[in-house]
């Protein structure tokens, strides 16, 4: 009898510790509920003892780790990053997960060493790439911007290089690269407060640096990009139609003119995602409409709600076409010149 009882207790004792991957779901996402809320105390509770049931469990080590890093018990958050990445299966997240642990300790020198381990095991991560030149942005080194480029070239279709990249060369003496990086990345976040912040820069770009000088190749003489100094060379020819100042009309002008020549000359040499976009949307009558978006609000508000007024149609049919793709550069269609 005695036996018996003693068997029937093993038994429920190892139903009640024996890990169930509804329960650890169920638990996983009682955790994430308080969270969202902001009660991380909670969420260390629930996540502590669902670990206990299923230590391996990657995603519950990650959320503990958030858990800790929101709360702002930084201590905490480094023990458990620094146990995601020594995992053998880390992924990116993980890795991320641990570079923002670092930062908020400002620990840099340990960071940058996770960041170069991450990468070495991750060379194709867009978000690593940006993150880490982040990092070294922040510290004023300015080799951040090599990181921000091997993130465009590896995995084009990550946007915060783009937008990173293109706010570095907006601070230096280059005249191509702020605007089509950052016209890149706006098509990519569109809706984003960083979007609507660099659609302002692109307006001020197009005035301060690529026309400022009637001799648009004046300082290019050593620039090794071919693409680049094409680019120059044919949006150069249009730099009459600037005498009388630069706004939306006439960036649309120079700009259509500029693609019309383009696929006469280079298209076919430089295949590129976002000059083919520009071509289609000539082709279907909606390129007025874009530039209008692009350059339009930042130029004068009241003017372009007045546009969106009356050309309704036309910018309803842009607006519903924008809505239904999303933009995304392919891979091999890197120009930038190598060091």
């Amino acid at each position: 009898m005695i036996q018996r009882i003693l068997l029937g207790f093993a038994l429920s004792l190892s139903l009640v510790t024996t890990a169930q991957p509804d329960d650890i779901k169920q638990l996983q996402e009682t955790a994430r509920t308080f969270m969202r809320s902001g009660d991380f105390d909670n969420a260390i509770i629930v996540l502590t003892r669902a670990l206990q049931r299923d230590g391996k469990n990657m995603e519950l080590q990650k959320d503990l780790v958030m858990s800790y890093y929101y709360k702002r018990d930084y201590a905490k958050a480094l023990e458990g990053a620094k146990v995601l990445i020594d995992r053998e299966d880390a992924d990116v997240v993980s890795f991320q997960i641990a570079g923002n642990v670092y930062k908020a300790l400002e620990e840099v020198k340990d960071c940058d060493k996770m960041y170069r381990k991450a990468l070495k095991k991750f060379p194709k991560s867009g978000p690593l790439y940006s993150e880490y030149g982040e990092l070294l942005w922040a510290a004023k080194d300015f080799s951040a911007i090599k990181q921000w480029e091997e993130g465009i070239r590896t995995d084009p279709g990550y946007s915060g290089n783009y937008y990173n990249a293109s706010v570095f060369y907006f601070y230096t003496k280059d005249k191509i690269w702020s605007l089509i990086y950052g016209e890149i990345f706006v098509n990519m976040e569109s809706l984003s407060e960083r979007g609507a912040a660099m659609k302002q820069m692109l307006l001020q770009g197009y005035k301060e640096k690529l026309f400022s000088d009637p001799d648009i190749m004046k300082g290019e003489e050593k620039n090794k990009s071919e693409f680049a100094k094409a680019f120059l060379q044919t949006i150069g020819r249009q730099s009459g139609l600037v005498k009388n100042g630069i706004g939306t009309s006439v960036l649309t002008m120079i700009r259509t003119r500029f693609i019309l020549d383009w696929y006469e000359a280079n298209g076919a040499k430089f295949p590129f995602r976002l000059f083919d976009y520009h071509k289609q949307l000539l082709e279907e009558g909606m390129f007025d409409a874009y530039n209008q978006w692009l350059f339009g609000a930042s130029e004068n508000l009241a003017a372009y709600d007045n546009w969106t007024k009356t050309h309704a149609e036309e910018y309803g049919r842009f607006s519903k076409f924008q809505q239904s793709r999303i933009f995304k550069m392919p891979a091999g269609q890197y120009y930038q010149a190598a060091e």
